[in-house]
């Protein structure tokens, strides 16, 4: 799920600064929502997306509208960390999926160290962090977005192209980027059981991630006839409304009927 910012570009002049532009307090607070990441094969939540909020659960606009390009870096460390320990706190085990944004990343090694203090202090694995790759329209540089994917793979990370299908997140950008997982956009899901159009791109697209050996999950599921139709598909990874609603500091579960209506009832 993306989250927009006022876009600007790289600043060349911050690279070799190390770690200083990412440390330091911020002048705003904010939180973070959760939303479950679903395997019906397995009828399971295998992680969730961290989304950031107000502090008293505001939408994320409200937090972004007060970024400037001086806080900027420093924001997008203090997501990773406090995504990774308001997880920790609420006794997360699985997949902890955290947007990023391209363009606050000067150097991926040296904006790294901050996220792998804090992973390493509560004991919780890069295997078990997914970075998601938002706002691609405004990196302009693909061999640095490609550099940041590699480095972060190097390291055990895995990486999420968001919002695939849509904008900028389109097919050009698998010539150069190797993501670990695709997930379609909100657009391509929306009454897919219905719209011919939308089920050949999907159709398409997940024959496309299985070649490249890429997971495809589906996000933006807000029906049960979009899930069960996507699940007769073979795309069994899935996000949505219809599983759970992103909660304020809370790691929401999904009920075990939710699973059924879809898995039993596709049957």
């Amino acid at each position: 799920m993306t989250i927009a910012v006022t876009k600007r570009p790289l600043h060349r002049q911050h690279q070799g600064e190390g770690c200083r532009i990412c440390s330091g307090p911020l002048d705003f607070d904010f939180t973070m929502a959760f939303q479950p990441l679903v395997d019906l094969s397995r009828r399971r939540v295998y992680g969730h997306e961290a989304l950031v909020r107000g502090p008293a659960g505001e939408g994320a606009m409200s937090v972004l509208d007060k970024l400037t390009p001086k806080s900027l870096y420093r924001f997008d460390q203090a997501c990773r960390t406090r995504a990774l320990e308001l997880a920790h706190e609420l006794g997360g085990t699985s997949m902890l999926s955290i947007n990023f944004l391209p363009n606050a990343v000067y150097d991926p090694s040296a904006c790294i160290q901050a996220t792998l203090a804090v992973s390493d202090k509560l004991g919780w694995p890069a295997s078990r962090i997914s970075f998601e790759i938002t706002e691609t329209e405004y990196v302009r540089d693909r061999a640095h977005l490609q550099n940041i994917v590699d480095t972060y793979r190097a390291m055990g990370f895995t990486t999420a192209l968001d919002d695939f299908g849509a904008g900028y997140a389109n097919l050009g950008l698998l010539v150069d980027l190797r993501p670990d997982v695709l997930k379609l956009d909100r657009e391509l899901i929306i009454d897919i059981d219905q719209n011919q159009r939308r089920q050949a791109i999907v159709t398409a697209t997940a024959g496309l991630a299985a070649q490249l050996d890429i997971l495809l999950v589906a996000e933006g599921v807000e029906t049960l006839a979009e899930a069960r139709w996507l699940y007769q598909r073979g795309i069994v990874y899935q996000q949505g409304y219809f599983y759970a609603r992103p909660q304020i500091e809370q790691l929401p579960d999904v009920a075990p009927q939710t699973f059924s209506a879809v898995v039993d009832g596709a049957a």
